[in-house]
């Protein structure tokens, strides 16, 4: 029971910070079920995927009601996503779990360190 009020918090805390940020939930999701949940990572980063797609339903749909989201943008983007989305899949499942989080890690580290410098 513990742990599934440990997934409902982490989907709550989430869905402010992705909504309120306008970051995607897997920089949230991956890590805390990697660390707090000892999900595998293909397993959380799989997870994470899924998750996503009601909490960007929601908030691409409140966003949309004030006429902040430039919808033809969101289709080339989304449509690219795709694509994009086949591939990496592919390319992280031929990965070894390791290497794969140390990947995650030094990609969210090089994007603090950038955000934090421009």
């Amino acid at each position: 029971m513990i742990e599934v009020a440990g997934f409902v918090l982490l989907g709550l805390i989430t869905g402010v910070i992705a909504s309120t940020l306008g970051v995607g939930g897997g920089i949230i999701f991956v890590p805390a079920l990697v660390v707090f949940f000892s999900f595998e990572q293909h397993l959380a980063q799989g997870t994470s995927l899924a998750v996503i797609v009601p909490t960007v339903i929601v908030g691409t749909w409140l966003h949309a009601k004030r006429e902040r989201v430039d919808t033809k943008v969101a289709v080339l983007v989304g449509t690219g996503g795709v694509v994009g989305g086949l591939v990496g899949s592919q390319l992280a499942l031929g990965l070894d779990p390791d290497l794969l989080r140390r990947l995650f890690a030094a990609l969210l580290v090089l994007m603090a360190l950038r955000m934090l410098t421009s």
